[in-house]
């Protein structure tokens, strides 16, 4: 497969990088061209009326941007204000508001889970700037939007922007595309505002204010009803398979592992579209996988499937500052508050 080659590459400094380092080189200039007509106003940038915080990474693929889009809404909302949140909604089939219920095949899995998660308005448009006005007009009590991903869609202007690094795995060689992972140099890491680290090695700006995102696991949740729980205790003697659809599959098979629990793998490609096929062949089977996962499977119906859900805990490094109390001083200063006491 050739996605499995490329990615095989970008972790290496093999032969194969003296044919994709004229290519990475290429984009490197249309990248540095594209952000420098955004910054003399040659492409159109517009800036919404609240303040906007962007978070986002340098690198393809799944970082675990989502848990941290999901616990900004939250402490948000606990500190005062009216957050709401835009996306993309990669795997969706068209734009507009995202409910709780909302059917993950039309929003995308991200959308209708981070919906789900915080109560807050979620919108979806590719168009970051023409979802965040849609979203205030429908939504006039938000003072805040979080724009899950979109690091590099420079048409939204924006007062905060959060870089999600993860290691080893996402930076890998450190080389752009398309002989690495990266969609922008590494030194880009040092013109954000905080670095959020989810891998195991530091961060690579140590000037700029980092966190270390470490995911909490809640209670095995039952995914035809999203609320009957069980323990892992109780699993631990059923015959079991984990599941995952979702950018490093490896992650959440740790994570069971960790747990104590004995599972076979079955890894599938982010945002897999999951159908009543997936299961034919795991009767008798208990079958344990994410909550990214499990928001598209609600509807299948499954008798003897778990969820895991997670929690972002957020850890200064280097520094005392909690994460929240940062972003709130950052709002004051270079927006003004918009929420009031």
């Amino acid at each position: 497969m050739l996605q499995a080659w490329f990615e095989r590459q970008w972790q290496t400094k093999e032969w194969a990088q003296c044919l994709l380092l004229p290519m990475s080189w290429l984009f490197a200039l249309l990248a540095l061209i594209r952000r420098f007509c955004y910054k003399i106003g040659l492409f159109s940038s517009q800036s919404l009326p609240v303040s906007v915080i962007v978070v986002g990474n340098i690198s393809v693929g799944g970082v675990g941007k989502t848990p941290l889009v999901i616990y900004l809404a939250q402490a948000l909302k606990a500190a005062g204000y009216s957050p709401g949140i835009l996306s993309r909604g990669y795997g969706g089939q068209q734009a507009g508001e995202v409910m709780p219920e909302s059917p993950p095949q039309v929003f995308g899995d991200e959308p209708v889970l981070i919906a789900k998660r915080t109560g807050c308005p979620v919108w979806v448009n590719a168009s970051r700037v023409a979802g965040g006005f849609a979203l205030l007009n429908k939504h006039p009590q938000v003072n805040v939007v979080i724009c899950d991903d979109g690091l590099q869609h420079y048409a939204l202007q924006r007062d905060i922007e959060i870089a999600v690094v993860q290691r080893p795995l996402g930076l890998g060689n450190g080389r752009l595309l398309p002989a690495g992972p990266l969609r922008e140099p590494l030194h880009r890491l040092h013109q954000v505002d905080v670095v959020v680290e989810t891998g195991q090695l530091p961060v690579a700006a140590s000037h700029v204010p980092s966190y270390r995102l470490q995911l909490q696991p809640g209670a095995w949740t039952a995914v035809s009803d999203f609320t009957s729980a069980t323990s892992t205790q109780a699993l631990s003697s059923q015959s079991l398979v984990a599941m995952a659809g979702i950018g490093h599959p490896q992650r959440f098979f740790e994570l069971v592992q960790n747990l104590g629990l004995h599972a076979g793998q079955r890894a599938l490609a982010d945002h897999h579209a999951y159908t009543h096929a997936d299961f034919d062949s795991l009767h008798g089977k208990t079958v344990l996988m994410t909550e990214k996962d499990a928001v598209k499977c609600q509807h299948l119906g499954l008798n003897n499937a778990w969820f895991l859900p997670v929690s972002a805990e957020l850890q200064p490094v280097g520094h005392q500052l909690p994460l929240i109390a940062h972003i709130a001083g950052l709002l004051q200063q270079r927006k003004g508050s918009k929420h009031e006491s």
